[in-house]
């Protein structure tokens, strides 16, 4: 696995390989990298010539200056991980390479990026879709591999790509988890073996959602949810949604969407964690 820093030297071997007819396949991460992580590597691996992976922690992208700080940042044992994979290059750009200038958000957003994760965290799409765009700037991959855990952000992201007609094909992944359930995340590591064991509420939550999807009202539906936060005094409950799962909008009920998705975030502690899970069909 050869790792890269600079965008000049990236594109020049880049370019090599497509001149050669080699796909690229792509996986934009911010490091800290778990089995979920690797799952996706291992997915562009089996569908393109050559796997790139980038690491790089996106400032533009936190609206909280103490949460991009806490962030985890394990270089080198995500680059140990790397190596054990077929990983042909690892991408490790600098803030300068990356943001050379003025770079502005790619495309208006709008509802999309209002509800949930955009709702709490203002901002926070526009420098996703930012560094994303950046990203198959320089890379120009064939397809881009983004895991379901971060539903939003995947559909976003196709938005995105949908609306700038770019050339490459958004692939959603499916969200890896613990043997008890927990959706594998890099600020899993933040946690203790307490926090670990309360963090299962978040999943808890989803599958009683999904137990009652199609039997109760979608309302009774968040008032068993947001009753089971408040008989643990160990997690806080930020936000439960079920929504359609192309536009993003809450819904009223089962019937008229092709999928519609349950999505949850929360505190454990001070670790802010997210999950979500499809309903219907």
């Amino acid at each position: 696995m050869r790792v890269i820093e600079a965008v000049s030297e990236i594109q020049e071997v880049l370019r090599k390989f497509k001149s050669e007819g080699k796909t690229i396949g792509f996986v934009p991460t911010m490091g800290a990298l778990h089995s979920g992580h690797i799952s996706l590597i291992e997915r562009s691996i089996e569908s393109n010539d050559i796997t790139v992976c980038s690491i790089f922690v996106n400032p533009s992208q936190f609206n909280n200056k103490a949460d991009l700080e806490n962030y985890p940042r394990t270089f080198e044992l995500d680059k140990k991980a790397l190596g054990n994979t077929r990983c042909d290059i690892l991408f490790y750009p600098s803030y300068s390479e990356m943001y050379p200038g003025d770079i502005k958000a790619p495309v208006v957003l709008g509802e999309l990026a209002s509800v949930m994760e955009g709702s709490f965290r203002k901002g926070h799409f526009d420098g996703v879709t930012t560094v994303v765009k950046r990203f198959f700037d320089i890379v120009e991959p064939d397809r881009a591999y983004f895991g379901l855990k971060d539903y939003q952000q995947y559909a976003i992201i196709k938005y995105m790509t949908d609306q700038l007609k770019l050339p490459v094909e958004i692939i959603g992944c499916e969200t890896r988890r613990s043997d008890q359930g927990l959706a594998l995340s890099s600020r899993n590591q933040l946690l203790d073996e307490n926090g670990i064991r309360s963090a299962l509420q978040f999943s808890k939550a989803l599958k009683l959602a999904k137990s009652m999807a199609g039997k109760a009202p979608v309302e009774e539906i968040k008032k068993a949810v947001h009753s089971m936060f408040e008989q643990n005094n160990n997690c806080r409950l930020e936000y439960f949604e079920i929504a359609d799962g192309l536009t993003l909008m809450p819904v009223k009920g089962f019937s008229g969407s092709s999928r519609i998705v349950a999505f949850i975030a929360g505190y454990v502690g001070k670790v802010r964690l997210i999950d979500n899970l499809i309903l219907f069909p």
